[in-house]
């Protein structure tokens, strides 16, 4: 057992407090390198990736830069939350060429250090949500396991682009998130980033709420409300009905 899992597994013993598992699906595709903000100088070179002739400058904030600064936020405001740092557990996975495990769910004492995100390649999107659904039901049987409670999970689902990984992995990642929402057993959050954003494609993902897109690059606002709602639920008991801050969501989001 690898020493990270073996102590995730010892902090359900210790802290027996019920878990807000939270899984953060990006995309980490080369589109996400494209400038949103800076100074940037034309180098005259072009590079094809990502099924599009993209212009290579130097310099400049990329839209990547801003998701990072929005991720450690998020940890930033979990690590200060008394009561959500030893309730939420976090778990991060990319997807770009293929999907990629940064960090599997722990608490913000086991991994206190946000991921550092790299972006290259396409957008497996299917293969993402499979990956970060299956980390889902391993930890669920550790919880069992070990007898800890847990509050409903939540995913969220960010994007800037159209999924163009194996067809057959999209389509049993929406059969699955399907199913598992109508039977409340998941909430998802799924965001577009950019006009580019297929937002048809992240509504198969949501029977139940309509998916929402980044008011430009409010990385930050979205990682605040995120860390707000997961305090609130960690004052509720689980199983409890929550109201999330619709309010809230229009300082980042808009349909």
């Amino acid at each position: 057992m690898e020493k990270n899992q073996l102590m995730r597994m010892e902090d359900l013993l210790d802290n027996p407090t019920p878990r807000i598992p939270i899984c953060l699906c990006l995309d980490t595709s080369s589109s996400m390198l494209r400038i949103v903000g800076g100074e940037t100088v034309n180098t005259g070179r072009t590079v094809f990736q990502d099924g599009k002739e993209w212009n290579i400058v130097e310099g400049g904030i990329t839209a990547l830069n801003e998701l990072q600064d929005g991720v450690n936020h998020f940890y930033e405001a979990i690590a200060d939350d008394e009561v959500a740092r030893y309730g939420a557990e976090i778990c991060v996975v990319t997807f770009d060429s293929s999907a990629k495990t940064l960090v599997d769910y722990s608490t913000i004492d086991i991994q206190p250090d946000p991921p550092k995100l790299k972006a290259d390649g396409t957008t497996s999107m299917g293969e993402g949500v499979n990956l970060a659904l299956d980390l889902l039901e391993e930890r669920k049987n550790e919880y069992r396991e070990a007898g800890v409670d847990y509050y409903q999970p939540w995913l969220v689902l960010m994007t800037d682009g159209e999924p163009n990984g194996a067809e057959s992995e999209l389509r049993r990642a929406i059969n699955r998130t399907n199913e598992l929402i109508n039977n409340r057993k998941l909430t998802i959050f799924p965001i577009g980033i950019g006009p580019e954003a297929d937002m048809d494609v992240l509504s198969k993902f949501s029977p139940k709420r309509a998916p929402l897109r980044l008011k430009g690059m409010n990385f930050k606002e979205f990682f605040e409300w995120l860390s707000q709602s997961v305090s609130t639920v960690s004052d509720s008991m689980p199983g409890e009905t929550i109201k999330l801050d619709v309010d809230g969501i229009k300082s980042w989001g808009e349909i």
